[in-house]
């Protein structure tokens, strides 16, 4: 399992609510477009501008203290390389990549990758789930959830994990309403200067589930 990435995990589902379809006038966008890596790649705009959009949304939540893995907030390059092994490790059959746009803008992103040790490989690490700071409160950390799980158990992936921080509430009451339920915690595990938060380890177990029929 990967290391935190906000500080002590290397997710941030941002919000477990949905948007109000009542609040919503006629004609109006009411939840995020959700893209997978190939439908990313077959839009060449979206394409082109999305290492740079990433970038954006995980510097600023970095710098606003969020668990992504980063004490500071990374480089575009390193976000480039990361996104261009994630793509492919997708081609390989090793990964699933979501994007959630509002409109042309990018308001979050989130992954997950096979186990490279040979014995773990039937099971897959929801690594990284992360929503722009400006887009709580709109269901786009549920959706991407949402979206990767559905896109693991399509895989044929037996068990899908994560890891979040301890005092990330948030994700962790969205993870669990998404049947992810708790295997280990290790307290005090991850340090941010002084500070020091549990890890939290979840699991959703796919096992003995049928898989979808296209």
């Amino acid at each position: 399992m990967s290391s935190s990435p906000y500080a002590a995990s290397d997710h941030d589902a941002a919000s477990d609510d949905a948007p109000d379809p009542r609040a919503a006038t006629p004609g109006e966008v009411t939840g995020p477009v959700l893209l997978d890596a190939l439908e990313l790649a077959a839009d060449p705009d979206r394409a082109a501008a999305f290492a740079g959009s990433a970038h954006r949304v995980l510097a600023d939540l970095v710098a606003g203290g969020a668990a992504l893995g980063w004490v500071e907030p990374p480089s575009p390059e390193e976000v480039a390389e990361l996104l261009d092994g994630v793509v492919a490790a997708v081609r390989a059959g090793d990964a699933a990549l979501r994007a959630a746009y509002l409109g042309h803008r990018l308001v979050g992103l989130g992954y997950w990758q096979r186990y490279a040790r040979p014995t773990h490989r039937p099971h897959a690490d929801l690594e990284k789930l992360a929503v722009a700071a400006g887009s709580h409160g709109l269901g786009v950390g549920r959706a991407l959830t949402a979206a990767l799980v559905d896109d693991a158990r399509e895989a044929g992936i037996e068990v899908l994990t994560l890891d979040a921080r301890g005092d990330n509430d948030r994700a962790l009451r969205l993870y669990a309403s998404l049947g992810f339920t708790e295997y280990g915690r290790l307290p005090a595990f991850v340090a941010v200067g002084e500070r020091r938060y549990d890890k939290v380890l979840c699991m959703l177990d796919f096992r003995g589930q049928p898989r979808p029929r296209h």
